[in-house]
């Protein structure tokens, strides 16, 4: 079991600290103690109260209060935030007593973390399971509005995002590629090492025990108490990572701290399920008369919010979709015409209007594929036991209500494919950019970090010959040649002697 103080200097204003300190309440601690610390330097007294409230809620795990000097007004605007020399020693001064009582109390290791982000629930978990003496979650910031999402790591010297050898010469566009290219990796789920770091950072008692601290080096004149602090790791042999896999919200501006409130409100579960909110994603044409309450019945259970593409229906699907989702958060986007004959701009319609609501697991299904009753019961466990991107099902094609088609045309069953994404706004997604079978998500998802699930879809897409008519002629008519699809497998739709096997729930 290892034992981590959470610490942080706080002068910040109410709404901000609010998120922040909701985000501490949310952090998983699976086998971590957690104790806290603050140093309340609030000139606001509704933020001391904050403070004050966090301390007596989480008794006894936090230590008493540090009291700042309460001085000095830390200007910050919607421009930018403003820093002095005065404000810098003094925070250094109380990162360090922090650092000071975690090593002096022998802590596993330190999180100090500024209080104008908010953290996702596997932050911690995630820091520690690096193994690491020095690693940060990471953070994107437009440090001024007009700029680009930037991260709060670098690489060189004060702030150089690229990399450059000692008295390596290179021309301004060799800096612009190899800067663009440590941007992406840092988009990517993963653990990088850096040259530089800071606000959201675990430091072991190894390297607590080697001297790292906050203290200003005398003979650097680079600005900023973490600048030398990750100088003086480096020296002392400690290396610098960060961690990509979860990254914070950076609460810098005030339209930050609006979208952030109303991400909350929007949440209507408890926050130990925060980890897990599960957005269903899905389109739907004219699937009134097919099983479309049954599908949308099969989730009520299973998600937290729903976003739904009616595809120019005119027999009420939509009107469906909100009368059996009831009060359950619901966008729904109607089309005036069909589009499922450009597949692709009906998908990524679909994903934009998803990722507009900020969701964090997207569970991308058809109108006509469902879940088999186990896991309902057991999504929610496994979600919060795994830290990876992407989960991936078999899905049965079920030729009628009991049998499923199991042949050389027809085994889709045989194989994993992703249903259940983690969306990362960091992550560039990419596209299989055709017409028709270009898939449900972004082609580039299997890059990710994923599990195969045992669960089992079944998709209720040819399960009458009315349907499968129907899609037989559709298919002829928009893939003729079979440039999308397998002219073998169209042909076999209408087979009249198919190979069926009995669906069993014990499968």
């Amino acid at each position: 079991m290892s034992r981590i103080l959470i610490g942080s200097p706080v002068y910040q204003r109410p709404p901000i600290l609010e998120l922040f300190l909701n985000s501490l309440h949310r952090l998983e601690s699976r086998g971590i103690d957690v104790d806290y610390l603050f140093v309340d330097d609030n000139v606001d007294t509704e933020s001391s109260k904050l403070l004050q409230d966090f301390f007596h809620t989480h008794q006894p795990n936090c230590h008493p209060l540090i009291e700042g000097s309460k001085q000095e007004y830390y200007i910050s605007n919607d421009i930018t935030h403003f820093w002095n020399s005065s404000l810098v020693a003094k925070v250094a001064l109380f990162k360090n007593k922090i650092l000071d009582l975690a090593h002096r109390l022998e802590y596993d290791a330190v999180f100090l973390v500024d209080s104008d982000l908010i953290l996702h629930p596997s932050t911690l978990v995630q820091l520690v399971e690096s193994e690491k003496d020095i690693v940060s979650e990471i953070f994107w910031t437009r440090w001024t509005p007009e700029s680009s999402l930037l991260p709060q790591v670098w690489l060189n010297d004060e702030y150089k995002l690229y990399a450059q050898a000692q008295g390596e010469q290179i021309t301004f566009e060799e800096q612009q590629m190899r800067e663009q290219q440590f941007l992406s990796t840092l988009k990517q789920p993963g653990l990088y090492e850096v040259g530089g770091l800071g606000a959201c950072t675990l430091i072991s008692l190894k390297a607590l025990q080697l001297g790292v601290n906050f203290s200003p080096i005398p003979n650097v004149t680079f600005w900023g108490e973490d600048r030398h602090f990750c100088i003086r790791a480096a020296v002392l042999g400690c290396g610098l990572y960060v961690d990509t896999h979860y990254p914070a919200q950076h609460l810098y501006r005030e339209e930050d701290i609006h979208r952030a409130q109303a991400e909350l409100k929007s949440r209507i579960f408890p926050p130990s399920a925060l980890l897990t909110k599960v957005t269903l994603s899905m389109t739907v044409f004219n699937e009134k008369g097919g099983k479309l309450a049954d599908v949308l019945r099969s989730y009520r259970d299973i998600i937290d919010e729903a976003v739904i593409i009616d595809d120019g229906s005119t027999d009420g699907s939509g009107e469906l979709c909100q009368e059996i989702l009831g009060d359950i958060p619901l966008t729904l986007v109607r089309n005036e015409h069909a589009s499922f004959h450009n597949e692709i701009s009906l998908r990524k319609q679909q994903w934009r209007a998803t990722i507009a609501t900020s969701p964090e697991w997207i569970l991308s299904m058809d109108a006509d594929e469902m879940f088999e009753p186990a896991f309902k019961e057991g999504i929610r466990t496994l979600l919060r036991g795994t830290h990876v991107d992407a989960v991936c099902f078999r899905l049965y094609d079920m030729w009628s209500e009991t049998h499923y088609r199991n042949d050389d045309f027809w085994k889709a069953h045989e194989f994993y494919r992703p249903f259940l994404v983690r969306y990362n706004p960091y992550f560039t997604y990419t596209w299989n950019d055709q017409s028709l079978h270009c898939g449900r998500f972004p082609n580039n998802v299997l890059g990710l970090s994923h599990i195969l699930s045992s669960y089992r879809v079944q998709h209720w897409g040819w399960y009458t010959p009315e349907i499968r008519t129907s899609k037989y002629a559709r298919y002829k008519k928009l893939d003729p040649e079979a440039q999308y699809g397998w002219m073998e497998q169209y042909e076999s739709i209408l087979d009249p002697f198919p190979v069926l096997e009995a669906w069993r729930s014990e499968d």
